[in-house]
């Protein structure tokens, strides 16, 4: 598992092809990926788990990190890398006697500021904000303002901007003080995945006003 929660930070879309998956997971990982967030809220869950144990392969042979989403039961049995909880899976303390001290615990936090402070005491390691943008996976999703972003620095922890972000619109977020930005739909349904992941990736190569990235 990486230090920090940085750079490009891939979460899946519900897919039942779980060879489609895994081609397309393992195109953004050479593309330069190193977390990647399983999602899939229509698979039963016999599929979710059988994806996981070959998704979390593929992860370990790129040196990813996989991270589960909402379920920190099956993050610890599967021994991913730590558990990514929205505003109704339970909150980062119940997570972290499940996972133990050494997995990261994300939290959602949407456009609130309290409930990412919340988080933070609760032992969160990082936390995330959106929708930035329209987003075709969450198209009633909240709008958050990237300025927050820049706020939420006072947590001392790192923050994932999400929400209809692609390479032309995350260099936004990055200036605004994103350490990563999560993307969905312009990874798996791009037709190059990996070369926009490359993409992607690069924006993190650039000089900005608070740091260097990578």
């Amino acid at each position: 598992m990486a230090e920090k929660v940085s750079g490009v930070y891939a979460v899946t879309p519900d897919l039942a092809d779980t060879e489609l998956l895994l081609f397309k997971v393992e195109a953004v990982v050479r593309g330069g990926v190193r977390i990647v967030q399983y999602r899939n809220k229509t698979a039963s869950p016999l599929l979710q788990l059988a994806q996981l144990e070959r998704l979390l392969a593929v992860c370990r042979r790129a040196g990813a990190s996989l991270i589960v989403n909402d379920d920190a039961q099956m993050a610890k049995r599967l021994g991913a890398d730590g558990v990514h909880l929205g505003r109704e899976d339970g909150d980062a303390a119940a997570a972290r006697r499940v996972l133990g001290p050494r997995k990261w615990i994300g939290v959602s936090c949407y456009n609130e500021l309290q409930r990412a402070r919340d988080a933070a005491e609760a032992g969160a390691d990082y936390v995330a904000f959106g929708s930035f943008f329209a987003s075709s996976t969450k198209p009633g999703a909240v709008h958050a303002r990237p300025e927050l972003l820049r706020e939420a620095k006072e947590l001392g922890l790192p923050i994932v901007a999400i929400g209809g972000i692609n390479a032309g619109n995350a260099g936004l977020l990055i200036e605004a003080g994103a350490d990563a930005v999560a993307v969905v739909s312009a990874l798996f349904d791009a037709a190059d995945p990996e070369g926009e992941a490359r993409r992607l990736c690069g924006l993190f190569s650039r000089t900005t006003d608070h740091g260097t990235y990578r």
